[in-house]
């Protein structure tokens, strides 16, 4: 995520509530990290090097975030396939997924959500 964090924030009844974007990535990663087919998220070349030079990961790592202007989410997801999973279908249901848990955990509203399939991961040989 970058620096200058943007917060969501929602009026409630004795004030506000603000939420980091960084929370929100890291509840869709988590909700997509526990899809069936997903091996994992991608990076991209920024984060990389952000983890080496800092050594600090980050857990949303291939989530990007953008409001729309009626105060509503896009989120887009870069995905690493298992082997084998049906892409579509699983892109479909990423996009399912990580609607109704943003939505659901912070009550944001979430227009859209892009699934990138950047990648499939081959099962790994087994040793003998």
């Amino acid at each position: 995520m970058a620096e200058n964090r943007e917060y969501y924030t929602q009026n409630a009844e004795n004030g506000t509530v603000q939420i980091s974007e960084d929370v929100v990535a890291s509840i869709a990663a988590a909700a997509i990290l526990e899809t069936e087919g997903v091996c994992g998220l991608s990076a991209n070349i920024t984060t990389d090097i952000a983890e080496m030079m800092l050594g600090k990961k980050n857990p949303a790592k291939g989530i990007r975030l953008t409001g729309a202007k009626d105060g509503a989410l896009c989120i887009e997801c870069d995905v690493v396939a298992k082997f084998g999973a049906p892409v579509f279908e699983l892109g479909k249901t990423l996009q399912d997924v990580v609607k109704s848990s943003v939505e659901s955990v912070t009550g944001l509203t979430v227009q859209q959500v892009n699934v990138n399939i950047c990648g499939v991961a081959l099962p790994r040989e087994a040793k003998k």
